[in-house]
């Protein structure tokens, strides 16, 4: 196990508790001192801790952090399988592969959903890419709910950066809608429930605008865009009356008027996602 922060720290605790001999390393020696309390090996190297098993797991703060320590390694990594458990881009991934490849080892790309004290529980979500999963997945289920998104080192990057984003993009809009109902002096916690109670709601929602996207046949959801375009107004002037942001809204009335400008104004919501090129 490369790289002891809380996260690192609490995987190589999980190999433990399953009797796994499990080496450890850390730029800063005294990170592993507990681990090695609790039964780890501590090698003075990073490269020592290589030569230590056949597996070899990454989880360091960056990019930048995993391409300063794979250097230290060079030749080292021949014949075995590394897993990089770092946070990245899908380039940065497949870029890794072609490293370990190049001096004959293999490479597993993951990506961690949820906190250090739930590693080894359901509750954290690990993302796998790459084509030496399937001989390590038994190893690798132990740290939780395990997904295997195909032999692409970047797919399980690109399927955590969508994920996190998503999250992202609702929150955010969630943070300028409290605004707005403080603003108006609207109880938020009871419209945080309500509004959580009613996300089951878009389950169908979002399985049905994907299929449109993929048939580029554009149903009338949420209704036509141009009976919801008339709409827009509305949120808009209401968020701008309160000193509220809507640049979101204003965006999304633009893709509006664009699609109903082309003559699309009887399909839905799901049609703009033709002017997102």
């Amino acid at each position: 196990m490369l790289g002891l922060g809380e996260m690192g720290s609490a995987i190589a605790r999980a190999f433990l508790a399953h009797g796994y001999r499990t080496t450890v390393w850390n730029r800063t020696a005294s990170k592993a001192v507990p681990l090695a309390e609790a039964g780890a090996v501590a090698a003075p190297t990073a490269a020592e801790a290589v030569a230590a098993s056949p597996l070899v797991v990454m989880c360091l703060l960056d990019g930048a952090a995993v391409d300063e320590v794979l250097s230290a390694l060079g030749d080292t990594v021949e014949g075995k399988v590394l897993v990089n458990l770092t946070s990245g881009s899908p380039a940065q991934a497949r870029a890794n592969e072609r490293w370990a490849n190049e001096r004959g080892a293999r490479y597993i790309d993951g990506k961690i959903m949820g906190d250090p004290p739930y590693v080894g529980t359901p509750n954290a979500r690990f993302l796998f890419s790459g084509t030496a999963f399937e001989a390590h997945e038994e190893t690798l289920s132990l740290l939780g709910s395990v997904s295997y998104h195909g032999e692409d080192a970047g797919a399980a990057a690109v399927e955590f950066l969508a994920q996190v984003a998503m999250g992202y993009e609702l929150l955010l809009g969630f943070l300028h809608t409290l605004k707005v109902m403080r603003s108006e002096g609207a109880d938020i916690i009871g419209f945080a429930d309500r509004f959580a109670a009613s996300l089951t709601a878009y389950q169908p929602l979002l399985t049905s605008i994907a299929k449109a996207i993929e048939s580029r046949e554009y149903p009338p959801d949420l209704g036509p865009l141009d009976v919801q375009a008339a709409l827009m107004d509305d949120l808009i002037s209401h968020r701008e009356s309160l000193g509220v942001e809507a640049v979101r809204m204003r965006e999304t009335r633009q893709l509006m008027e664009r699609r109903i400008a082309d003559g699309h104004g009887g399909q839905g919501f799901s049609s703009l996602f033709e002017l997102l090129g």
